[in-house]
């Protein structure tokens, strides 16, 4: 009789060697032609390819002035594969001048998958970056006695000058997430944190060549395989320049000393920057070198502080300053002509409510209103237009179109400039003053906004851009700081121009208006024989004493300068923001300033408002 039993069992017997057999095909196929493992095994044993890193590309100012360049460096590499188990580490630690505990964390650092997603026990490591030349050579002499430690030459940052560090930024080594979103970048790689160095990254940094190099079946080098045949030279970074004139900033930063604000000046038929002034700033030569990390530190745990970009991340009450955008959105709307005049006893009395102004005479018509500041004739100007029911159906429809001109102008959103972490300010709409008085408000509600007070916000870019904006009699391109990229053309970003809503008729009365400021109103300190300035002083209230602001062009007919200045704590727009914008502008368009002028500027220097001084 057969016997089914061990019939099937000689089946399962079988089948279960099949099913070995196939593994340790399926796994020998994996090992010799799907993994790379024995491949770079083999490799490390015969190739070291060494990482070539390319030059970085310099930036110069408008001018042709060298701000930023490269100078030598030297990291120390490791391959894990060829040092485990033949280090001297004390003899080690001792050439490179750190403790044996350093050593052996950067070394579990380096494995850490963590912290290190490139790591290849196969290829090299940084273990110890920017030695000096004066370190370099202290290690070099000793370094044959090391085995699996070899010497990347690269290049660090320096700085011409210690000003524009917020324009320039800086450049640092990658984080895990710079090596997650860019396969370019490895453990060891610099980076641009900030500034230029970080918008135009991809521009600056070129790209890497490797240089492939035979070794012995000891691991010394034998020389180049195959005479250099395939090897990748570095392609150099692109070098930038610049929009800013280095001298208009450095004067710029030595006005504000003590001070906190900021300056921004645009030449307004280009959009270039001119300079780009934040106070409190720092030296950028602080952040490089293997003393970066415990400056920036510093740095950051300032009160002041001393990195934040003010220019454009700053958002203030614009004050006075903002008087113009109104004025050519009441002419443009046909709310008021520049003959129509309102009085102004002390300031703005309606239904109780009252907004106060300074002495002049009364009443006023537009381009008086404009010189002497007045703060009644603009709280008539949005009354009339917030509630003006045969132009518009309703208060929110008014209101909404009253925001339409002001985000023309360039107001409540990033204006695009090419430096990172720009903010957008505040220009509030109708929905906004909905939920904030559930329906109920008009233009009483909302009448501070008029004279640049309430929930308004800008940037000291964007009151800059706002003088740009009036020098053209409508029009801006986008601001920026970089003025060429080498071998580029400009970004059509920045070619085109963009028109504001209000008409050339009522910027024509607002450049008079602010002529006018000048000779006889509130901005008389800026006037000038021999070219004329356009003004308009802003003194923006504050839980403190008041901010100080100016926003202007010069010369008049033929602008090669709008600039902002904006000083907190400042007290009246004629205190400093009128005689630091005239001096500025002197600088820019005679290139120099005169001696009377030097000694203005001096004084401006020594005074102190905030930081660096026990009181105003």
């Amino acid at each position: 009789m057969k016997d089914y039993k061990l019939e099937n069992r000689r089946y399962v017997i079988g089948g279960l060697a099949i099913v070995i057999v196939v593994v340790y095909i399926i796994r020998l196929f994996t090992l010799q032609l799907l993994s790379d493992d024995y491949k770079k095994n083999a490799d490390s044993n015969a190739f070291l390819k060494k990482v070539e890193y390319p030059s970085r590309g310099v930036i110069y100012d408008r001018n042709g002035k060298l701000l930023v360049y490269n100078q030598p460096a030297y990291d120390i590499m490791v391959v894990m594969n060829e040092e485990r188990g033949h280090l001297d580490t004390l003899e080690f630690c001792d050439a490179l001048g750190i403790t044996k505990e350093y050593f052996i964390k950067r070394m579990a650092d380096i494995k850490d998958r963590n912290k290190n997603p490139g790591y290849s026990r196969f290829t090299q490591q940084l273990f110890m970056a920017q030695l000096s030349d004066e370190e370099f050579s202290v290690f070099r002499e000793k370094m044959f006695r090391f085995p699996g430690f070899y010497v990347q030459k690269r290049s660090i940052r320096q700085y011409q000058y210690p000003y524009a560090a917020h324009i320039l930024g800086d450049v640092a080594e990658v984080s895990p997430s710079n090596i997650e979103e860019d396969d370019y970048y490895q453990l060891g790689d610099y980076i641009g944190k900030q500034g230029v160095e970080k918008s135009y990254e991809k521009q600056l940094r070129g790209e890497k060549g490797v240089q492939i190099l035979l070794r012995d079946a000891r691991g010394r080098i034998q020389g180049s395989y195959q005479n250099g045949s395939l090897d990748c030279k570095p392609v150099a970074g692109k070098d930038l320049t610049l929009s800013i004139d280095i001298k208009l900033q450095a004067l710029g930063e030595r006005l504000l000393e003590g001070k906190i604000g900021s300056i921004v000046a645009i030449e307004p038929s280009t959009g270039e920057v001119l300079c780009m002034v934040s106070s409190p700033s720092y030296d950028p030569r602080l952040l490089v070198g293997r003393q970066r990390g415990k400056n920036h530190k510093a740095l950051s745990h300032n009160v002041w502080k001393p990195l934040l970009n003010r220019s454009i991340m700053g958002q203030y009450p614009p004050g006075s300053t903002f008087k113009t955008s109104q004025a050519l959105t009441y002419m443009s709307e046909g709310i008021l002509t520049p003959g129509t005049m309102f009085p102004c006893h002390r300031g703005f009395y309606h239904r109780g409510l009252h907004v106060g102004c300074h002495g002049h005479s009364s009443p006023i018509a537009m381009v008086d209103a404009i010189s002497t500041s007045c703060n009644a004739y603009f709280c008539w100007g949005l009354y009339y237009m917030i509630g003006n029911r045969k132009k518009y159906k309703s208060s929110f429809e008014a209101m909404n179109i009253w925001r339409d001109y002001m985000v023309s102008m360039g107001f409540g959103y990033k204006l695009g400039i090419d430096l990172p972490g720009e903010k957008r300010g505040l220009i509030p709409n109708a929905t906004f003053y909905d939920k904030a008085y559930r329906g109920s408000w008009n233009g009483l509600t909302v009448i501070s906004i008029s004279i640049g007070q309430g929930e308004v916000n800008l940037t000291p870019l964007q009151i800059a851009n706002l003088g740009a904006t009036i020098a053209n009699r409508g029009y801006y391109y986008t601001p920026h700081v970089v003025r060429k990229v080498q071998g580029e053309p400009l970004d059509t970003t920045f070619t085109s121009r963009h028109y504001t809503k209000a008409s050339r008729r009522a910027y024509d009365y607002v450049v008079a208006g602010m002529r006018s400021s000048v000779i006889k109103g509130t901005c008389r300190s800026a006037n000038r024989p021999d070219y004329e300035i356009c003004g308009k002083t802003g003194t923006a209230q504050n839980r403190g004493h008041d901010h100080s602001v100016f926003m202007g062009f010069a010369p008049k007919d033929d602008p090669k300068i709008a600039i902002a200045v904006y000083v907190e704590n400042g007290g009246w727009g004629a205190d400093y923001g009128v005689p630091i914008g005239a001096l500025m502008m002197e600088q820019y368009i005679n290139g120099r300033l005169s001696a009377e002028s030097e000694t203005k500027a001096a004084v401006f220097q020594k005074k102190r408002i905030g930081y660096g001084s026990s009181s105003r």
